[in-house]
């Protein structure tokens, strides 16, 4: 199935055409059109399944045509409520790119940083607004936030609501949007409070679960270079003076990261281009025609820039820093040895980065081969002591409840592959 065989839009399959995307996942597939029908959801899904755009996508059709119909009142139309900063990000990255010929405004709003940038977009009106727990009822409470309007609600990632204490978080801002609305909710797994959450704010929802993948290509060497944080680029320009790493996709956790990658790498004299999101549409084209040419060697990326990417023979992938959701990892290294060709994936892993480590080893099931010859090494390579990073102040509201030990439960026996969008 295509994308054509969904009943998009043309602005949306426009945009969809510029990222390249033809293809729907099987969460997408199953999805979009539930959605378009205006029921809702209930989707059992972790982060890389292609589960973003399976509400971004009809969430923008269905607001766009309200327009088209006359029915645009002033306000914000549809939340999309999820734990993170850095999900909240994604998010918002996602709604630009399939939106971008819809006309609708998104912001997105989260905790840890000044409230003023967004108090300033939120006055200026939002069709679509992303955001987490904290830094929406504060605005609420603010009154900078009105949702009164609201026609779609998207709960995404609830069990890690519920591991990260916002659970009650999230029950006051559902008290606070329509009775009458479309509900769309989302979970990895569903204990029995969430199990209940979504009986509590769900109509006749359908049904979609898909599973994760969870198995990495055997074609692949995967090993593991633990080094401190502040090492990481001196270790990566050690690793690239190899002339046999012909063509390397870097991955960094953030788009400013990925910049100052690109630049020190550049400064060092070796070619190297980064992409992501704040790239506009031309360099990101440019820099990944480069890239598949092979003018340019490396290119360093965010996992929300590196959808699409697709280049053949890619002999290396190193993960400069780890990404804190297992499937990830192995989406990433995915990208090398494919159809049956041999791929190298090397991982940086400092201190702080343990925890990510020992879940991915869990979610693959196997130990990942440390690199102890090289300039680099850090003297503490174990991993008993490693702890989850602790959140970024001011982003979670006081937690109300025990931690149940993060997300390792959700990544347990199951060895059945799922696509990542």
């Amino acid at each position: 199935m295509t994308f054509d065989q969904l009943g998009l839009i043309e602005p949306i399959l426009k945009a969809l055409q510029t990222e390249g995307y033809t293809e729907p996942t099987p969460i997408q597939e199953q999805s979009i059109p539930i959605v378009l029908q205006r029921k809702d959801l209930l989707g059992c899904a972790q982060t890389g399944t292609g589960k973003t755009a399976a509400f971004a996508i009809p969430v923008l059709q269905l607001l766009h045509e309200d327009r088209k119909a006359g029915n645009h009142n002033k306000g914000i139309k549809a939340l999309i409520l999820t734990p993170t900063r850095e999900l909240a990000i994604q998010i918002d990255e996602s709604f630009a790119a399939y939106g971008r010929h819809t006309g609708l405004k998104h912001t997105v709003i989260f905790g840890g940083v000044s409230q003023v940038p967004q108090v300033s977009t939120l006055k200026h009106g939002v069709d679509i607004l992303i955001a987490t727990p904290g830094r929406l009822l504060d605005l609420i409470e603010q009154q900078f936030i009105n949702l009164s309007q609201l026609q779609i609600f998207v709960l995404d990632e609830a069990d890690r609501m519920l591991d990260m204490g916002f659970i009650h978080d999230v029950k006051k801002v559902i008290a606070k949007i329509p009775a009458k609305r479309q509900t769309l909710f989302f979970s990895a797994t569903m204990p029995p409070e969430i199990a209940s959450l979504a009986n509590t704010i769900l109509k006749h929802p359908s049904k979609v679960e898909v599973t994760p993948v969870s198995s990495t290509a055997e074609t692949i060497q995967q090993s593991v270079y633990f080094v401190e944080k502040e090492n990481k680029r001196l270790l990566l320009k050690h690793l690239l003076l190899d002339a046999s790493i012909k063509s390397v996709l870097v991955f960094a956790r953030t788009k400013h990261g990925a910049d100052k990658v690109a630049k020190d790498l550049h400064k060092a004299g070796i070619k190297a281009e980064a992409i992501h999101g704040n790239k506009s549409q031309n360099a990101r084209q440019r820099a990944l025609t480069n890239f598949k040419s092979g003018e340019t060697r490396i290119l360093v990326a965010t996992d929300i820039a590196a959808r699409g990417i697709d280049v053949d023979n890619l002999s290396h992938v190193i993960n400069f820093e780890l990404p804190n959701v297992p499937e990830t990892y192995v989406h990433r290294i995915g990208r090398t040895g494919r159809a049956g060709a041999a791929g190298i994936a090397f991982s940086f892993c400092d201190e702080e980065e343990k925890a990510y480590l020992k879940d991915i080893q869990k979610l693959i099931g196997m130990n990942i081969a440390v690199v102890t010859d090289q300039p680099y090494a850090m003297r503490n390579t174990s991993l008993q002591e490693a702890k989850k990073p602790a959140p970024a102040q001011n982003e979670h509201r006081p937690q109300r409840r025990s931690f149940r030990g993060g997300d390792s439960r959700r990544y347990s026996g199951n060895n059945q592959q799922w696509r990542q969008h």
